[in-house]
């Protein structure tokens, strides 16, 4: 397939699902996809009001854009999210695995719950079902789809701490003894590495059905962390920063699009060089 320089980055009428697609980042996906002609379909739970969020994106870029309620963590809401879109649009073609748990800490808790020594295992279970469990059942049932019809791209949202410990240090609070600090948790570089893994498994299992599919690892957004975290976090980055909320559109667009038809299975690390030190 030859390639137009002026459509190399063009999405115009490719569906893409975004789980997670009314978070932060989630949402940033779908701008830039949708920038690019593409039709994002935003799922996440209904109290993340993901129809209004995409009415929101529709009425921003003059383009269609769809919002379903799923748990997907349940895999009949996964067939019926899929059944939904092929529904509406006859076409699947995009598929971003962004969805992950984001631990809200009731602050009565204390900042113990967090360490590996008294982690809590419903909370192992959830943090899995959702990063993990969720990408698994979303490319199980939507990338099974793109195998069929022989095009597709799957983009697995991973994290710098895929590829790198969390350094502890930056969440410690001097005031607190050893065994009371907060940690970043076990489940967050156990979810984001296997989403790697699951990402090489894939990338092979359908390199023969026309199906890319590639990792990111972004480093932190910055988004009104405590200014003693920022300035912490920033020290380990080359770039002596953290990342801007914009900064990962360009690679999202890049690896959604016939821009990377020749790479899959890759983890693509923007970290602003953490990792390099």
């Amino acid at each position: 397939m030859h390639h137009d320089l002026e459509t190399l980055f063009d999405l115009t009428g490719r569906v893409a699902v975004i789980t997670g697609g009314s978070g932060l980042l989630g949402y940033k996906h779908a701008e830039v996809l949708a920038a690019a002609g593409g039709v994002p379909v935003l799922v996440d739970l209904a109290a993340a009001h993901p129809g209004a969020k995409a009415e929101q994106l529709a009425s921003k870029y003059g383009v269609t854009a769809m919002g379903c309620a799923t748990d997907i963590t349940d895999a009949a809401q996964v067939k019926t999210l899929l059944s939904a879109v092929l529904e509406r649009f006859g076409t699947v073609d995009i598929l971003i695995n962004n969805a992950a748990n984001n631990p809200k800490v009731e602050a009565s808790s204390g900042a113990a719950w967090s360490r590996l020594e008294s982690f809590p295992l419903d909370a192992w279970e959830a943090d899995i079902a959702v990063g993990l469990t969720g990408a698994f059942l979303c490319s199980q049932a939507i990338g099974s789809e793109m195998a069929r019809r022989k095009k597709g791209v799957i983009l697995n949202i991973a994290s710098d701490l895929a590829v790198i410990a969390p350094d502890q240090r930056l969440y410690r609070q001097e005031d607190l003894p050893d065994d009371q600090q907060p940690v970043k948790p076990v489940t967050y570089s156990v979810v984001k590495t296997a989403l790697v893994g699951l990402t090489r498994y894939l990338a092979t299992y359908w390199a023969g059905s026309g199906v890319r599919v590639n990792a990111i690892s972004p480093g932190g957004v910055y988004n009104g962390q405590p200014d003693e975290f920022v300035r912490r976090l920033s020290a380990l980055v080359p770039l002596s920063r953290m990342a801007r909320l914009d900064e990962y559109q360009g690679a999202i667009l890049f690896l959604c699009s016939d821009a990377s038809s020749y790479m899959t299975g890759a983890n693509l690390v923007i970290d602003g060089g953490r990792s390099s030190w």
